[in-house]
């Protein structure tokens, strides 16, 4: 679930004002851990604007061929079809 930089905030204050361990309040809010310190981290860092939703695109894609070898192993293969195996 995604939750929105003032919310995030919101849970930020909830687990450092909370008497309890954070692991705990964690728990009873239903956020990993994890999830939680990379939001503080952020917030420490940037601020409110620092917790705004990141865009879930990779960086890169690490199967993708590049262009140039796509396009030349195309051209080969329109050149060669009689090296195509196709189903009966």
């Amino acid at each position: 679930m995604r939750y929105p930089a003032p919310e995030k905030l919101e849970i930020i204050r909830t687990v450092e004002a909370s008497h309890l361990p954070v692991k705990r309040t964690l728990a009873m809010i239903g956020i990993p851990s994890s999830t939680y310190y990379q939001w503080y981290a952020r917030w420490v860092e940037g601020g409110l604007d620092a917790l705004a939703d990141r865009s879930p695109q990779p960086k890169s894609v690490w199967n993708r061929i590049p262009d140039e070898i796509r396009e030349d192993v195309v051209e080969f293969a329109l050149e060669h079809e009689d090296l195509t195996w196709s189903a009966p």
